[in-house]
């Protein structure tokens, strides 16, 4: 796999019940961290790395999504009418030129690996991305994505995102097990989905960003369904550890859980402290906060 991928595919199909009852009409990938839904964070993300098509794998019932990259006919006439031309810049620009949006039907909610082979018809015989849009990606430099795109190319592999956790909360993620690990990276030789402590073979947690090769489409298709009758794409990516080499790397940046209420809080006060125009508001509010709380010293 040497090509540079153009593909990228956004599993979004999930109800989100954990943030019951916003999500009841809110998808939780529109969930705002300060002015931006999580998905556009994914897409900017996508596109940097050098994706012009991207692929939502959704539900019948989520059209929040769609509409949010569909243009909005009245609301761009009346900001035009009203001079607001830097808001109407921002609704017409979450997709640039040249980047087209492809939505397609999870009819059943069958696992991710078969989200993920929902979208190989547009997809093709071509490697291609899959971003988790909970998993938010922070980094002044280049983004995660393109950091992976950027090393499969050179060594024409599989990537798979991966970070450290604590031993204890291997149960949670799927643990990779790699030959050697060196300048952020390392050839896997293994994955455990959601082992023990007892029983994981390192500490290497894999995250919502994969660069796969298409040959994963045929394994997926051939995936005994495990628990719950779902297909999971770590049991494919087991598999294609048998015919390619996949490397594992421990991107440049820091990752909010935003699956969590409190990984979107997180997420939150970290934009805010870096925002242009909000960093000096968001940490004096913080320390007022903190200091009505008796946490720390009035300034």
């Amino acid at each position: 796999m040497t090509r540079r991928i153009r593909k990228a595919v956004f599993p979004v199909a999930g109800l989100g019940t954990r943030f019951l009852p916003a999500t009841k009409t809110v998808p939780k990938e529109m969930l705002p961290i300060i002015d931006r839904p999580l998905i556009q964070y994914a897409v900017d993300e996508a596109i940097e790395a050098g994706c012009d098509t991207l692929v939502f794998v959704t539900n019948r019932y989520k059209h929040a999504v769609a509409d949010y990259f569909d243009k909005a006919y009245e609301l761009e006439q009346k900001l035009e009418k009203s001079g607001k031309r830097e808001q109407l810049d921002l609704i017409r620009n979450v997709l640039p030129p040249g980047v087209r949006a492809v939505f397609v039907t999870q009819a059943e909610a069958l696992g991710l690996g078969h989200a993920v082979l929902c979208a190989k018809p547009i997809v093709g015989d071509e490697p291609f991305a899959v971003l988790l849009p909970d998993d938010l990606i922070w980094n002044r430099g280049p983004g995660a994505l393109k950091q992976m795109a950027d090393l499969a190319e050179a060594r024409g592999s599989s990537v798979i995102a991966v970070q450290d956790v604590p031993r204890e909360q291997t149960g949670s993620y799927g643990i990779v097990a790699t030959e050697s690990f060196a300048d952020r990276s390392g050839r896997i030789r293994g994955i455990v989905e959601k082992p023990s402590p007892e029983t994981a073979p390192s500490t290497l947690a894999v995250v919502g960003r994969y660069v796969l090769d298409p040959r994963i489409f045929d394994l997926l298709e051939s995936t005994r369904p495990g628990a719950g009758g779902e297909i999971q794409l770590t049991d494919a990516i087991a598999q294609l550890l048998d015919e390619q080499a996949v490397d594992a790397y421990r991107f440049q940046g820091t990752r909010f859980d935003c699956g969590t209420h409190i990984g979107l809080i997180e997420a939150t006060i970290r934009y805010a402290l870096d925002h242009e125009k909000l960093s000096d508001a968001a940490s004096q509010l913080m320390q007022n906060a903190l200091s009505e709380l008796g946490v720390i010293e009035s300034q």
